[in-house]
């Protein structure tokens, strides 16, 4: 998994604790099977306190938001297709 800049930057900004559920959210993602979660309660395996969707209906493989802490945060990610090291991009970070 990568990150922007930008994230990376607000994510070491942020207080301990809510990097601890970043760095949660992080494995989670990296250890998916799909990251997109695509289909019915495919993001079921996740804690209750997170969940993905789509970054737009209309963009199916598009960029994904993954909601944690409740929905107090949010990671917006991109999934890169590469034949033997495909990535995940961090584009942005988000709590409240």
């Amino acid at each position: 998994m990568d990150w922007t800049l930008k994230a990376q930057a607000a994510r070491d900004a942020l207080p301990e604790h809510v990097r601890k559920m970043t760095d949660a959210a992080r494995a989670e993602l990296v250890t998916a099977n799909d990251p997109y979660f695509r289909g019915i309660d495919a993001d079921a395996d996740l804690s209750e306190a997170m969940r993905v969707e789509p970054a737009r209906s209309s963009d199916p493989k598009g960029p994904r938001i993954l909601y944690f802490d409740n929905g107090h945060g949010w990671l917006k990610y991109a999934f890169v297709r590469r034949t033997e090291d495909p990535q995940i991009v961090v584009e942005e970070i988000f709590w409240q």
